[in-house]
């Protein structure tokens, strides 16, 4: 399966430019922990950063920032890991694992942001997939009973066998 198809598609985006103050409404307003930095290009927008409300905590507030003198820019963290909207999801976790990160913008291979895919997205989509093999264990033993069943009712063919002579 591909990363695209588990992705979130609708992505909260801003420009480097955007103050600490409108990322954080942007979070409130969308219900969202992340949100992508972009450069508009002709194709559309190219992800260059992404940040989060933790980000938001743990570099501006906790450190007592002017959070009208940061920006978006000035937070992000460089480079960008991202994932191709035609990778698997095992390439993904790949990425995320070993970059320590836990969201990825997708991108097309024009490297136009079509998506976001996050632990979360690829966590639910991993348990679907182990409930649906957990249900084939009951539907193997239903199939098997079903089987019995017939074999019962089924008369038993009766071959007959010749006697053989024991050498005394």
């Amino acid at each position: 399966m591909y990363i695209s198809e588990i992705c979130t598609h609708d992505v909260v985006t801003c420009a480097r430019g955007a103050g600490v103050q409108e990322l954080a409404q942007l979070m409130r307003d969308r219900h969202v922990g992340d949100v992508v930095v972009v450069e508009r290009g002709e194709d559309g927008a190219v992800p260059v950063g992404i940040l989060t409300d933790r980000d938001i905590v743990v570099r501006v507030v906790a450190k007592g920032l002017d959070i009208d003198a940061v920006t978006a820019g000035d937070l992000m963290g460089e480079p960008l890991t991202t994932a191709f909207d035609s990778e698997g999801i095992y390439d993904a976790v790949w990425r995320m694992r070993s970059g320590g990160i836990r969201r990825l913008p997708v991108i097309d291979a024009r490297g136009v942001l079509i998506g976001v895919v996050t632990m979360d997205d690829i966590a639910a989509h991993l348990a679907t997939e182990l409930a649906d093999m957990v249900r084939i264990v009951p539907s193997q033993g239903r199939r098997e009973q079903q089987a019995l069943s017939r074999a019962r009712t089924e008369p038993i063919a009766r071959v007959p066998m010749k006697a053989q002579r024991v050498a005394e």
